[in-house]
C-alpha cells in the first residue's frame, strides 16, 4: 500500500521533531509547516533546515492566514498537529480550530491527528481547576473535528519519559536524585511511561491503519506500567544505593498549589490525577480505543530500566 503524505504542524517542538524523524524513517513523504511567526528563532530555523536535508519538504503557512493553511493541507493525505499544550512551554491547543477549518475546506485529508499525546481528555471531565483547561480545550478541538466530519485518530501516550522518569516522578525535577525522594502517598499507584521517540513511532504507524480510524490509540508498553515506588526501585538498582524516602499526601500536594504561578498549578493538578487517582490505568480500553503495543508488536519500545540507564 502506498504510504500517505504527511503534514506535521509544530514540527520543531518537543514531540513534533520526533514525529518528523519517525515519519521520514517509516518512508512517508513528509511536509513540515514553516510558520513565519517563529521570526528570528534561529534554533528552530536550523532545525527546519536539518529536516529539509533529511528529505522533508518545508511548507510555509500561518495560523493567521487561512488560505496558506488550506494550501498546505491540500498537499497531503494526513495532518498531524503537535503544537504545545504544556503550560510551562506554551498552551496553544485552541489554535487548532483554525487548522480544522482549513482541513474542512480543503476536503482531501483522510486522517487528522490533533495535538494530544498525554492523558485521554475524554476521561478527565472531573479534572481539577486550573489544570482542567488542558483537557477542556482538547475536547473543544475534538468536538470541532467530529462535527466537521473529519476522519481522526487521537493519541493517548500517557507520561513522557523525559518529564516523569528523569525526576523519579517528582514535579519540577528532570534529573534523578541520588540521596532522597518524595513519594506520592505510598507510591504504589500505577502510571505509564513512554519514551518520546517511541510515541512518535507508534503515532506514525497508526496513520495508515484502518484499525485506528476514528479511534483513540492508547500507548501502554506492558513493562512500563509501573508505580512511582517501582520506578524508584529501578533507579536504586542501577546506582546500587537505597534512597531516603518521605511522602506527601494528596491534601499536601493540592495545598502546595496556593501562591504558585498559574503554569505550576496546572502541572501540580495533573500530577495529582496521575499519581494519586491513577487516571492513566484505572480504566479498561473500550470499543472506542485500541492499544498500540498490541497493534504493532514489531516496535521494540524502550523500557523504563533502559531509559534510566542514561542517567547513571
Amino acid at each position: 500500500m502506498e504510504k500517505s503524505k504527511v503534514l506535521i504542524v509544530g514540527g520543531t517542538g518537543y514531540i513534533g521533531k520526533r514525529l518528523v524523524k519517525a515519519s521520514l524513517a517509516q518512508g512517508h513523504q513528509t511536509f513540515v509547516l514553516h510558520r513565519p511567526e517563529i521570526g528570528v528563532d534561529i534554533e528552530k530555523v536550523q532545525l527546519l533546515l536539518s529536516f529539509k536535508e533529511q528529505g522533508a519538504r518545508l511548507v510555509s503557512g500561518s495560523f493567521n492566514d487561512h488560505q496558506s493553511l488550506v494550501n498546505a493541507v491540500k498537499l497531503v493525505d494526513v495532518v498531524i498537529c503537535a503544537i504545545s499544550g504544556v503550560h510551562i512551554r506554551s498552551h496553544q491547543i485552541l489554535l487548532q480550530l483554525k487548522l480544522v477549518d482549513a482541513i474542512k475546506e480543503a476536503g482531501n485529508v483522510k486522517r487528522f491527528l490533533p495535538s494530544e499525546f498525554g492523558t485521554d481528555p475524554a476521561r478527565m471531565g472531573h479534572a481539577l481547576e486550573p489544570g482542567r483547561v488542558t483537557f477542556d480545550d482538547k475536547m473543544v478541538v475534538r468536538k470541532a473535528i467530529e462535527e466537521a466530519g473529519i476522519p481522526f485518530t487521537y493519541i493517548s501516550a500517557n507520561c513522557f519519559a523525559g518529564y516523569f522518569l528523569g525526576g523519579l516522578c517528582q514535579p519540577g525535577f528532570i534529573m534523578p536524585p541520588r540521596d532522597s525522594v518524595v513519594l506520592f502517598g505510598d507510591g504504589n499507584v500505577k502510571a505509564i511511561y513512554v519514551e518520546e521517540y517511541d510515541i512518535a513511532m507508534y503515532t506514525i504507524k497508526s496513520i495508515d491503519d484502518p484499525r485506528t480510524l476514528n479511534k483513540t490509540v492508547y500507548i501502554r508498553p506492558p513493562e512500563n506500567i509501573l508505580s512511582q515506588r517501582e520506578v524508584v526501585q529501578i533507579w536504586e538498582k542501577l546506582i546500587g544505593k537505597e534512597l531516603q524516602k518521605s511522602s506527601i499526601s494528596a491534601e499536601q500536594l493540592l495545598s502546595s498549589m496556593e501562591g504558585q504561578p498559574y503554569e505550576q498549578q496546572v502541572g501540580i493538578g495533573h500530577y495529582y490525577h496521575v499519581c494519586f487517582e491513577g487516571c492513566l490505568t484505572n480504566f479498561e480500553i473500550g470499543e472506542e480505543g485500541v492499544e498500540a503495543c498490541e497493534l504493532y508488536p514489531e516496535i521494540k519500545y524502550t523500557t523504563v530500566e533502559d531509559y534510566m540507564k542514561r542517567y547513571v
